[in-house]
């Protein structure tokens, strides 16, 4: 299960069922476990900036930050992959600059930070590469493919 978050103040311009959508095929896509859950957070960038300043030392909003969980629910059992965390105005702002939708960006911080769920990374050259074929590859299923990828 997709659970959405989405701070006071903010309010998505498009349905949120974009965002499932490119959850689920990120999921797919990678052969995640069907009965695993993920929340997704949309916010500002003062909650990313103290999140990104707590956790990674950085002291700057950012566009998407990923927590990985990897845990069960002792309840349900299912797994619980962690939570990724997108800047509404790094989102709208990036959009802006590359040419394309918001709601193609946002699409597209979410098939990042979910890739970042399950392990990928883009530290090294090979990860980056190997890393943003996936990216490449979930955003043609999505009809993405002409957005330009993250070149952080």
């Amino acid at each position: 299960m997709i659970f959405l978050e989405i701070d006071p103040g903010f309010d998505l311009s498009f349905p949120s069922d974009l965002l499932e959508r490119a959850a689920q095929a990120t999921l797919a896509h990678q052969a995640a476990p069907p009965e695993a859950d993920l929340t997704l957070v949309l916010t500002g960038d003062e909650r990313i900036r103290a999140l990104n300043r707590d956790f990674l030392g950085r002291d700057a909003p950012t566009d998407v930050l990923s927590f990985p969980a990897d845990e069960t629910d002792p309840q349900t059992g299912r797994r619980y992959l962690g939570d990724v965390v997108i800047s509404l105005p790094r989102a709208l702002e990036q959009s802006t600059a590359r040419g394309h939708t918001v709601e193609a960006e946002i699409q597209l911080l979410v098939v990042h930070g979910i890739l970042h769920l399950l392990g990928h990374d883009h530290a090294g050259a090979q990860e980056k590469a190997r890393m943003w074929a996936a990216q490449a590859e979930v955003l043609e299923r999505l009809g993405l493919d002409q957005i330009r990828i993250l070149e952080d």
